[in-house]
C-alpha cells in the first residue's frame, strides 16, 4: 500500500513539473502579440528533447546503471547523452536561422506584419519605436537547452534515488519486524523443552512429599503453558500477564533448589494497565538462573522492578559461580538481548550491564 502510494505521488509530481516547464515560459512571455498556438509549438520543439532525455535517463540510464553500482559509466552516459542532444538543438536552431534569412522580402507581407514583428516594437499610440530600445540579445537556444537537460536529469536522477532509499528503509523496517517476531518465537521455543522437563521432574518429586505444594505447582505450570501457547501470539500483551509469567517462573524454579540458594523478588502491588511486548524479561532471569546458582555453595538472584507512570525499571543481581557466570551472557546472549530492545524501543531504553568479579548486575528501563 505504500509503495503504490509512493509511485503515485513520483507520477503526480513529473505531471505537475512537465506541465510548468510547458506553460511557464508561455504564460510569461514576452512577446504577448505572439499567437498562442506558435508559442506552445516552439516550448514543444524544447521539451520534446528534453522529454527523450527523460526517457531514457528514467527506464535506461538509472536502473542499468546507477543502481547496479555503475557510477562512472551513468555519468559518462549521462553526460554524453546530454552533449549529443545539445549539438542536435544549435545545429537545428542553426538550421531554421539560416531559413529564415535566405527567405525573400516580401513588400504585400510586410504591410501586414503585426506590430510584434518590428525590431523596436511599438508604444501605447501605435507608433513604431526606434530599434535601439530592443532588448539585450536572449540566450541562445542551444544554452537555454543545456541548462534544461541538466536541470530534468538532476531531478529525475535526483527523485528515483530518495524514492529508492524510502522503499528501502521501509523494507528495512518490515524486515526488522519481522525479526522481532521470529526472535519472540525463539523465545517461546528456549523457554518451553528444558523448562518443562525440569519442572515436571520436581513436581513429580513432591507428588509424594508434599501433594498440597505438587498440586499448585501443576496449576502454575498451566498457566504458564497457556500463556506461551496461546496469550503471546500478538505483538503486545499486558504487563499484568507478563509480571504474573515472570512470578509463576521464578516460582516453579525455586523448587529445584535448596536453602542455600536466596531468591528474592520485589514487585510492584498495583501493577497499571499498560502493553508491552512478550517475553521482555525472560531471557534475563533465565540468565541469571544459569549462571548465578551454585550446587556446592552459597548464591542468590535478587530481582526489583519498579513502574512509574512511563517507565519501568527491572534490576536483576545474581552471583558469580564457577560455571562461567556471565560470560555466555556478555557475548552472544546480550547481543541478542540488546538487538531485540533496538529493535523494539530504537533508541527510548536504557540497558545497562555490571559485570563485577563478585556478581553480575543487570538494569533495564524501558517506556510503557
Amino acid at each position: 500500500m505504500k509503495s503504490k502510494k509512493i509511485k503515485y505521488s513520483e507520477v503526480t509530481l513529473i505531471i505537475f513539473v512537465w506541465l510548468v516547464l510547458l506553460f511557464t515560459p508561455i504564460l510569461f512571455r514576452e512577446d504577448i502579440y505572439s499567437p498562442l498556438k506558435r508559442s506552445v509549438l516552439v516550448q514543444l520543439e524544447i521539451l520534446i528533447p528534453l522529454i527523450l532525455l527523460f526517457f531514457v535517463n528514467r527506464f535506461i540510464l538509472v536502473p542499468k546503471l546507477l543502481f547496479r553500482g555503475n557510477q562512472f559509466s551513468f555519468i559518462a552516459a549521462v553526460f554524453g547523452l546530454i552533449l549529443f542532444f545539445t549539438i542536435g538543438s544549435y545545429l537545428y536552431d542553426l538550421k531554421i536561422k539560416n531559413a529564415h534569412q535566405a527567405e525573400p522580402a516580401n513588400v504585400s507581407e510586410q504591410v501586414l506584419t503585426p506590430p510584434y514583428a518590428y525590431p523596436g516594437g511599438v508604444d501605447q499610440f501605435g507608433n513604431l519605436r526606434p530599434a535601439q530600445t530592443r532588448q539585450p540579445k536572449s540566450i541562445p537556444p542551444f544554452a537555454n537547452f543545456l541548462i534544461f537537460a541538466i536541470l530534468i536529469v538532476g531531478f529525475d536522477t535526483g527523485l528515483m534515488s530518495s524514492l529508492r532509499w524510502i522503499e528501502s528503509e521501509n523494507e528495512k523496517v518490515r524486515l526488522e519486524k519481522d525479526n522481532v517476531a521470529t526472535q519472540l518465537v525463539l523465545l517461546r521455543s528456549q523457554v518451553s523443552p528444558h523448562f518443562l522437563m525440569n519442572t515436571l521432574n520436581n513436581i513429580h518429586s513432591l507428588v509424594d512429599v508434599n501433594s498440597k505444594e505438587a498440586k499448585g505447582a501443576i496449576i502454575k505450570l498451566s498457566k504458564m503453558m497457556r500463556y506461551l501457547l496461546y496469550e503471546t501470539e500478538t505483538e503486545r500483551t499486558t504487563l499484568k500477564r507478563e509480571i504474573e509469567f515472570l512470578e509463576s517462573y521464578i516460582d516453579l524454579m525455586k523448587l529445584r533448589y535448596n536453602e542455600k540458594v536466596s531468591i528474592n523478588l520485589d514487585l510492584p502491588h498495583s501493577i497499571p494497565d499498560k502493553l508491552l511486548p512478550p517475553f521482555i524479561f525472560t531471557s534475563l532471569v533465565e540468565n541469571a538462573f544459569k549462571h548465578g546458582i551454585s550446587y556446592r555453595g552459597e548464591s542468590f538472584i535478587d530481582i526489583t522492578m519498579h513502574i512509574s507512570e512511563n517507565e519501568l525499571n527491572l534490576k536483576i543481581e545474581n552471583s558469580k559461580t564457577d560455571n562461567g557466570a556471565g560470560s555466555e551472557f556478555s557475548g552472544i546472549g546480550i547481543e541478542n538481548t540488546r538487538k531485540r530492545l533496538e529493535l523494539l524501543y530504537g533508541n527510548n531504553y536504557k540497558f545497562d550491564i555490571l559485570d563485577n568479579k563478585e556478581s553480575f548486575k543487570v538494569n533495564l528501563s524501558i517506556p510503557l
